[in-house]
């Protein structure tokens, strides 16, 4: 009989401790449940009970609002009557997000695996960048006698003096401990236009114009798909992007739309990041003349001076095309001449 007595109590505790499982589970699951899920479930016995009935509601159980509280929460239709910005709105807002547009693409006298530098186009080109570049950007990294080197402008030995004798440059200190002036040596280097970075700010409305020492080999921009392929292939890649760049920036100035607002000293460009620049338009017709009849236009002037910043970037290139070719050359005779040793070898040995 006590055994009957303690299978009868083992299946108890067992059904208690089975019906308790759901309980906890919905216990612990209850917070976590999604808002939508809570607000489905009905409400147990204590909280039918502590809530009162919607007609208790209605029959004024809950005290009336106010004027004050009226006035105060305003209807859900006035919220919901907001109106929604119309597109020209919608464009006008982000036009000044927009991405830039692609530069133009332009044909060089460099570009290929032949291409040569247009002397008299780097003669121009210095010039531009002397009389209408140099009073803001510097060069830092182009001494004056670079530009005697082959390859480059090539100018004669008395003119890279008379021009490097027209600057002035700081040297010293001195047996009393100063620094002087004096007139630059072909050695030297173009002294920047600024002492420093707070100076170019300060007389340029907060605006710092970048050193063109490298600046064309630093400027670039994604050709997109197919083109991307042959740029990432040695030998393939298009290495003009900078200069194409420089050529549709100069270039490209326009009117602000209406629907953009830009700060003072801002002006649209749509080729320039974020299609502002605080550099105004440097170029205009005429503004440089030319000694060998070439066009005193703003076309003409901006691939003259983007070339002569090309090769400031890349003063060597002639020469390092130059060996590139003899190496294909020669990698390519010397496979000819593996060939005919290994069919000379073998060709005795029957296979």
């Amino acid at each position: 009989m006590s055994e009957a007595r303690r299978n009868s109590r083992r299946l108890v505790s067992s059904m208690k401790r089975r019906a308790l499982i759901p309980v906890a589970v919905a216990a612990t699951m209850g917070p976590l449940s999604p808002a939508w899920a809570q607000e489905e479930t009905a409400p147990s016995v204590t909280d039918q009970g502590a809530a009162p009935s919607a007609q208790e509601t209605d029959q004024g159980a809950a005290p009336p609002a106010k004027e004050g509280d009226n006035a105060a929460a305003p209807p859900a239709k006035a919220t919901e009557k907001v109106a929604a910005p119309s597109a020209k709105e919608k464009e006008a807002r982000h036009e000044s997000a927009r991405h830039e547009e692609k530069p133009k693409r332009f044909d060089w006298s460099f570009a290929g695996a032949f291409g040569r530098y247009d002397k008299a186009q780097l003669r121009r080109g210095f010039k531009v960048y002397k009389e209408v570049c140099s009073s803001c950007h510097s060069i830092k990294m182009l001494a004056f006698r670079n530009l005697s080197q082959p390859g480059g402008p090539e100018f004669s030995e008395k003119e890279v003096e008379a021009l490097a004798a027209s600057y002035k440059v700081k040297d010293g200190p001195n047996q009393a401990g100063e620094y002087f002036d004096r007139p630059a040596r072909p050695s030297d280097r173009f002294p920047p236009p600024f002492a420093n970075e707070q100076a170019a700010r300060a007389a340029l409305a907060g605006n710092y114009p970048p050193d063109m020492s490298v600046l064309a080999k630093a400027r670039g921009y994604s050709r997109g798909f197919p083109l991307f392929l042959f740029d990432a292939l040695p030998g393939f890649s298009y290495q003009e992007h900078g200069v194409d760049y420089i050529v549709s920036l100069m270039e490209g100035y326009e009117d602000t739309p209406p629907d953009v607002n830009l700060p003072d000293g801002q002006f649209y460009d749509p080729y320039m990041p974020g299609r502002r620049i605080g550099m105004p338009p440097p170029l205009s017709d005429s503004v440089v003349t030319y000694d060998d009849g070439a066009p005193q236009t703003i076309d003409q002037y901006a691939k003259d001076v983007a070339a002569f910043m090309m090769w400031v970037a890349e003063p060597h290139l002639e020469s390092r095309k130059r060996v590139g070719l003899g190496v294909v050359a020669f990698l390519l005779v010397f496979v000819g001449l593996l060939y005919y040793i290994k069919r000379k070898i073998w060709s005795d040995v029957p296979h």
